[in-house]
């Protein structure tokens, strides 16, 4: 039998307009953890498809040969059945069933046509013991947290006997814990012989988990690293993916900060559902013209709640508190009353809430502020074309066409046309949640060069990121939410990740 479970030989897959692999060959050897890392929109995603079966054999040119056999993979099950499993970063799993329930969808355990819960639930149970996965298998999977939910996804996974796992931006949507957890599972089932191969942008976590790198730019391989012979530093690997050395991640800014411009005062918000939760509690902070403001903190501080319920009471319920702008108090109870006040936020989940995916890049640029294209309630369908085509120049959108759908846009570009859409309506305040979430580090230097260049125009930008590097690179002055209620605010050389984690360490003492 060959070292290498798979062979991947001269694949070619073509859009119409865009070739998006061109003869792309790749090895992946038994038993080692392979990833594989680009820019968005550099073919990662698509081979993977193609080697699972989402793109069947016939859409593509070129062999998939694997444990010695070529491959003709017409469905997923095709390639399930020989043991390739695939991991999407948008998990799979129906909210409402339970975690058995959802191990052994298209897998059901049945005995003479009836399914057997209890050999079910006894497998189910074996499966999260081998993920590490602390759960009862009759709980319903929508009570489970992020990082619990993709453990089962894996466990879904190995349970159709998987010799060869693919996991596409596993740790995208997870915290570090939650994100430590999952390498060190992939860690130990390399260790019993599975083969993995792991895409992600978090360049962290590909050199502390894998054995072998290969850098795809522009739909082509650009080379193939082994971690015992060459250099998979940060930077070298950077300067596969985009074509150039990054000297610096985060681009430079003389900050000109001026007048407060928007302010919140005992703010408070409750759950939506549970009537006495309280989420957000007595937060009051401001931010200034041309500042970029940070808000860190653990998941589940609060962050979220308290932009979402800020953009037009778009989250929960008995809110209370007041709202200022230019010192002038305000009065906003929807979205389109918060977007008339030049407040914009952009979601986290730019697939779900931020885009209309089947919608062209046209609709998603000018759907928000709409109302300035129309005439006589008529939209003047060539100034939308105009303002779109000047966005995509000016934000570097690469789409073959401005009528392309947005669902067929990388990642990288995808956030772009959210910006587009909420820079368009022309705020005051723009509210970027996660902005750079699974995306790669060239497309997170442009996102960032974005945020400088409207804080250089006078414009207030509250920047919520989990990663705690981008927060230190890019912002003027952090709060730092915990639990609910701000417990430190941090600028200059006072901000560093040592006192973020003070700030919130400090009032998890004071809360006992």
């Amino acid at each position: 039998m060959s070292e290498n479970i798979l062979e991947m030989r001269n694949i070619t897959k073509t859009f119409p307009g865009v070739t998006a692999l061109s003869n792309v060959n790749l090895t992946v050897k038994r038993g080692e953890i392979h990833a594989l890392i680009g820019e968005n929109g550099a073919g990662k995603s698509t081979l993977m498809n193609i080697l699972s079966g989402v793109y069947p054999y016939g859409t593509y040119t070129g062999d998939i040969v694997f444990e010695d056999k070529v491959c003709q993979f017409k469905t997923i099950s095709d390639s399930e059945k020989v043991g390739i499993g695939l991991i999407h970063q948008e998990l799979a799993l129906i909210p409402q069933l339970t975690v058995g329930e959802n191990i052994f969808l298209r897998n059901e355990q049945a005995k003479h046509g009836f399914i057997d819960w209890n050999l079910t639930h006894e497998k189910a149970e074996k499966l999260l013991k081998k993920v590490g996965l602390k759960a009862d298998t009759h709980t319903i999977v929508r009570e489970l947290s992020v990082g619990q939910q993709q453990l089962v996804e894996i466990a879904k996974v190995l349970s159709k006997n998987i010799k060869l796992l693919i996991l596409d931006e596993p740790t995208a949507s997870l915290n570090e814990e939650e994100s430590n957890n999952l390498l060190n599972l992939l860690l130990e089932l390399k260790k019993e012989g599975m083969t993995c191969i792991l895409i992600s942008h978090k360049l962290k976590e590909v050199t502390k988990v894998s054995d072998t790198i290969t850098v795809i730019r522009d739909g082509m391989v650009i080379e193939t690293l082994d971690k015992e012979k060459d250099d998979i530093s940060e930077d070298n690997i950077i300067k596969g993916m985009v074509g150039r050395q990054l000297t610096d991640r985060y681009p430079k800014r003389v900050p000109k900060i001026g007048d407060v411009m928007f302010s919140i005062e005992h703010w408070n918000v409750y759950h939506p559902i549970i009537a006495d939760k309280k989420v957000i509690s007595d937060v009051s902070f401001n931010v200034r013209k041309g500042e970029i403001l940070g808000l860190a903190g653990l998941m589940g501080a609060g962050r979220t709640e308290l932009a979402m319920s800020i953009f037009g009471k778009s989250y929960g319920r008995n809110i209370s508190g007041k709202i200022y702008k230019n010192g002038k108090e305000i009065h906003i109870y929807n979205v389109k009353q918060a977007i008339q006040n030049g407040i914009a936020y952009t979601t986290e989940d730019r697939k779900s809430d931020g885009l209309n995916l089947i919608g062209d890049v046209v609709q998603n640029t000018t759907i928000a502020g709409i109302q300035s294209l129309t005439k006589r309630h008529m939209i003047d369908q060539n100034a939308e074309i105009n303002v779109t085509e000047d966005f995509c120049k000016k934000l570097n959108i690469k789409t073959p066409s401005v009528f392309q759908k947005c669902i067929n846009l990388s990642g990288g570009n995808q956030q772009k046309v959210v910006l587009s859409k909420w820079i368009f309506t022309k705020p005051d305040l723009l509210i970027l949640d996660e902005p750079t979430r699974g995306i790669d580090v060239g497309a997170k230097y442009e996102i960032y060069t974005i945020m400088n260049k409207l804080a250089d125009e006078g414009k207030a930008v509250i920047f919520i990121s989990s990663e705690m590097p981008e927060l230190l690179g890019m912002c003027d002055r952090i709060y730092v939410l915990n639990e609910g209620r701000i417990v430190g605010e941090l600028s200059g050389e006072q901000i560093s990740q040592e006192a973020i984690m003070k700030c919130i360490m400090q009032s998890n003492r004071e809360a006992v």
